[in-house]
């Protein structure tokens, strides 16, 4: 049955406008998002199969091509990894953004990273720099992969500290595994970039990995 023959008050458009958005079900509100169906059946049909295959909490972590496998339909798709960032973003802003924000604990880091890194299924490492008052500057993606010495390496690190003028800078990466317990690799890149910071007049504040529920910290300060 297509939407337009539901009874008017089942339909998602009506009941969002009539009950507001947290009355509705999540095959409703994704429904609304793809607008239409598959052939042979309605939007809200095709919101559940899609709910089926992922669930809503892992439509985040799927590519264009797995969306497009069951949407049919690059446009819908796209929609729905629009909404997943949004989401990101949004989750990022209301735990504690640190634009214009002074960054006091390992805690700061995490929420403003966790959603941006808990689902990626490679480490990404990144670094934050701050100034004299340990306030974010800017962040710089600097590999994806697994990490090592060669490439995370100092001259990559540092040469954008000297760029931004900073005073200080925090390391970031995340552990696909969910585990944020560091290993020896994670010790030894550690421990490089701190003696090149040194080196630099630019210390090290911590290195945090991100895990899926918790972090580690390595409190260099």
């Amino acid at each position: 049955m297509k939407m337009k023959e539901m009874p008017f008050f089942t339909q998602p458009y009506h009941r969002l406008k009539k009950k507001g958005a947290s009355a509705l079900g999540d095959d409703e509100l994704l429904a609304i998002i793809i607008r239409s169906g598959l052939k042979g059946e309605n939007a809200r049909d095709t919101a559940n199969k899609l709910l089926k295959e992922y669930n809503l909490n892992k439509l985040g972590q799927c590519s264009l091509t797995e969306l497009k496998k069951i949407l049919k339909d690059e446009v819908k798709a796209l929609r729905i990894m629009a909404l997943s960032e949004l989401i990101r973003r949004h989750n990022r802003l209301t735990k504690g953004g640190l634009n214009e924000k002074t960054i006091e604990s390992a805690q700061d880091v995490y929420n403003y990273f966790v959603d941006k890194l808990k689902d990626k299924k490679k480490e990404h490492f990144y670094v934050l720099f701050l100034d004299s008052k340990n306030k974010l500057i800017s962040e710089d993606l600097i590999s994806v992969g697994t990490l090592n010495s060669s490439i995370v390496h100092p001259r990559e690190v540092f040469n954008n500290a000297i760029r931004e003028n900073a005073n200080s800078i925090i390391l970031v990466h995340n552990h696909p595994s969910g585990n944020p317990q560091p290993s020896e690799e994670d010790k030894e890149i550690t421990e490089l970039l701190v003696k090149a910071g040194e080196l630099l007049s630019i210390k090290v504040l911590d290195h945090v990995i991100i895990g899926r529920e918790k972090w580690y910290s390595f409190d260099l300060q």
